[in-house]
């Protein structure tokens, strides 16, 4: 590429500052590429007409953010971020396809940029101080904000919204407001692990119920509740069967819940994959009756920690969860939640959200062409995991086999209740560290699955 000759804004911020700002900007935005040759020092200096030292300080802060690497002799590059996690994989000697979190480095970018940014604000020591019970006003407003324009949502009331420390954790407020130890929760034959280490640690009794190419089915509810099960928690996209509840499989839950006084928990976590498809979530169905869970681990990162829970309405059910907080976490987060905020209000969650489809989409393609018809075909095209049902049996052996090939995947047994006849492997795509890495692991695994080739096991 050409020398690169970065555009300064305008205002009174330091020339260091600025220089950093106008580097990050332009690796988000692609104009630098990874391993990209940055001029020296010195020449940088003279195409900007600033002093060496503010370039040289400008680098350095780049460097100590990750955002570029110094080799004495040859200069300074822009990091290749994918090269950097698959570095990282490869300590660990295996290809993940067991962990659900994003493909995309965008995140790493746009934290650093972000960081630059808050730190220039004049009210951040507030957010040092215990935040009010729901959450700061303005942290509430952005997830609210989030929420109604990457879900589908008909509006979100930020009066009524929780912030908390994830989604595992507005989970465990829902359940608190509306179970007692010992209560029984109905959930899908298979399920979400940490749901399931959440009914362990507080006794909640677990009632599996089938599911189909839907998930949930209305008849396995029903039938569940009939032990008097009064609590039911589900997952319009599943996770670990990527399976997607349509609009009519929707309103019947729904009706089925108001004729047998259910309430619903509505674990919506990986919504933001499949808002293409427009389906109203089961809160915005029956607003009086679903505790409504969100978070931004999948759709933004992780290490953030926050998370949503809207309550259904009436002040009683808020009051009741804000006490589950209170008795869990003492208070919402604030610091963590304030990058979120800063992200969802200046562009940066859209932008970080469309890297990651885009990715998804390309490995979801991939995924499906080298393991065929094993695998459930989801209805979303950026799909963050696929489902391949097979017996429990089938399922452990595979897994061995794949694990011996350098493939780790879901353990098959982890999301299963007891008693459950759905049984399959979870296969992740978004924890390879490359399309290429993820391609390798894909054909270790699709020959471990036929037993006696072990032809595709001696890849990695």
């Amino acid at each position: 590429m050409t020398e690169w000759r970065p555009r300064l804004e305008a205002g009174p911020g330091l020339i260091p500052d600025r220089i950093l700002a106008a580097l990050r900007a332009d690796v988000a935005a692609g104009v630098l590429a990874p391993n990209t040759r940055l001029p020296t020092h010195r020449r940088l200096a003279e195409l900007l007409g600033v002093s060496v030292g503010a370039v040289t300080r400008a680098y350095a802060e780049a460097e100590q953010s990750g955002l570029v690497t110094a080799h004495v002799g040859r200069g300074s590059f822009v990091v290749d971020a994918a090269s950097k996690r698959l570095s990282a994989e490869r300590e660990g000697g295996l290809i993940d396809l067991g962990r659900n979190i994003a493909p995309s480095s965008a995140s790493d970018v746009k934290l650093a940029e972000t960081f630059a940014r808050l730190r220039r604000r004049g009210d951040l020591a507030a957010y040092l101080d215990y935040p009010p019970p729901a959450g700061f006003d303005a942290q509430r407003r952005a997830g609210a904000a989030w929420l109604s324009r990457t879900v589908v949502f008909d509006g979100v009331d930020w009066q009524r919204l929780i912030c908390t420390g994830g989604a595992q954790q507005a989970i465990a407020i829902a359940l608190a407001a509306v179970c007692r130890p010992g209560d029984a929760v109905i959930v899908e034959d298979a399920t979400f692990t940490g749901l399931k280490a959440l009914a362990t640690h507080m006794n909640y009794r677990l009632v599996g119920a089938a599911m189909d190419a839907e998930g949930l089915t209305p008849d396995a509810l029903e039938a569940a509740a009939a032990g008097g099960a009064k609590v039911v928690y589900l997952q319009p996209l599943q996770n670990p069967t990527g399976r997607i509840m349509g609009l009519e499989r929707r309103a019947a839950i729904v009706d089925i819940a108001r004729k047998l006084d259910l309430m619903l928990v509505e674990d919506d976590l990986y919504g933001a994959y499949a808002a293409d498809l427009a389906l109203p979530t089961l809160a915005s169905l029956a607003p009086e009756r679903v505790f409504y869970v969100s978070g931004l681990s999948k759709s933004l990162t992780p290490g953030l920690r926050i998370g949503y829970c809207l309550p259904p309405r009436g002040e009683t059910w808020l009051d009741t969860a804000l006490g589950a907080l209170r008795a869990i976490a003492f208070g919402a987060p604030g610091l963590g939640g304030l990058v979120a905020a800063q992200w969802i209000e200046d562009g940066s969650a859209d932008a970080i959200l469309a890297g990651h489809r885009a990715a998804l989409i390309e490995r979801t393609a991939l995924a499906l062409t080298i393991l065929g018809d094993v695998a459930e075909r989801p209805r979303n095209r950026a799909a963050t995991h696929l489902w391949l049902p097979m017996s429990e049996l089938d399922a452990e052996r595979s897994a061995a086999r794949a694990l011996r090939g350098g493939v780790q995947v879901s353990p098959p047994t982890a999301a299963m209740v007891e008693g459950a006849e759905d049984h399959g492997l979870r296969v992740c795509l978004g924890a390879a560290a490359s399309l290429a890495e993820l391609d390798r692991g894909l054909r270790v695994l699709a020959a471990a699955l036929s037993p006696g080739d072990e032809r595709g096991l001696g890849m990695v």
